[in-house]
C-alpha cells in the first residue's frame, strides 16, 4: 500500500485482515522466540563478538588468514594448547606456545550458549588456568552443532561426554571489548576480543 492511501484513504479488505490477525493474536500471548542459531548470532554480537559463519574448513582457512592479516598477526605468536588445531592451521607460520603473552588464544569451545550468546569452555580449552591468564585476543573454532538454549543444556552436555570424569575449570565467556562498561552484569568479569568461526556441520 502506498503511504497516500495509508494516510488518506480508508483501509482495505486485506489490512482489516491483517490487523484482525495481529488482534487475535493478543497483546498478553509471548513473543514468537528465535531459532535457536539466530538467538545466539544475535545475543553473541550484542555482547560485542564477532561472528564469521563458514560452509567449509576451505572457508574457515581462507576466513583464519583474513584475520590474521586484519590484525598483523603473521608469524605471531599463538596460545595453543589443541593438538588437532596446531595440525589444522600448520600453514600459517605461527609461534605455538602456552604463554599468555602471545598475541592471541586460538582454541575450541564445549558449546555455544544461545540465550546468553556466550561460550561456554573448561579445562579441555584452557587447563587450569583463569581467563586473566589468557591473551585477550581469541579466535574460537566451534559447529553449528554445539548450539545449545542455555547453559544447562551445556553442562549436561559435557556430564553425559566425559566417559572418565567431569572437566575442571569449567566457565563461560559473555564479556567482550565492545561490551558497554556501564552494563554491571559483566562487573568483575574478564573482557576478551572474540572471534568466532561458526562452522556448519548439521
Amino acid at each position: 500500500m502506498s503511504l497516500f492511501r495509508k494516510l488518506f484513504s480508508s483501509k482495505s479488505k486485506s489490512d482489516k485482515e491483517e490487523d484482525q490477525k495481529n488482534d487475535t493474536k493478543g497483546k498478553y500471548m509471548p513473543e514468537p522466540q528465535l531459532p535457536i542459531d539466530d538467538n545466539f548470532v544475535y545475543n553473541f554480537k550484542n555482547n560485542g563478538g564477532k561472528f564469521l559463519y563458514c560452509q567449509d574448513q576451505a572457508e574457515v582457512q581462507e576466513i583464519f588468514e583474513q584475520i590474521l592479516q586484519e590484525n598483523n598477526w603473521q608469524n605471531a605468536d599463538c596460545c595453543c594448547f589443541d593438538e588437532n588445531l596446531k595440525q589444522s592451521f600448520k600453514n600459517f607460520n605461527l609461534n605455538y606456545t602456552v604463554s599468555g603473552e602471545a598475541s592471541f588464544f586460538l582454541s575450541t569451545c564445549e558449546y555455544l550458549i544461545a540465550n546468553a550468546g556466550a561460550l561456554l569452555i573448561c579445562s579441555n580449552q584452557i587447563k587450569e588456568k583463569k581467563l586473566a591468564e589468557i591473551p585477550h585476543n581469541f579466535v574460537i573454532l566451534a559447529s553449528t552443532s554445539q548450539l545449545v538454549d542455555n547453559i544447562g543444556e551445556g553442562l549436561r552436555g559435557i556430564k553425559s561426554k566425559s566417559k572418565t570424569r567431569i572437566p575442571s575449570n569449567i566457565t563461560t565467556i559473555k564479556t567482550f571489548e565492545n561490551k558497554k562498561e556501564s552494563d554491571f552484569l559483566s562487573y568483575g568479569s574478564t573482557s576478551k576480543n572474540v572471534y568466532l568461526l561458526l562452522l556448519e556441520d548439521l
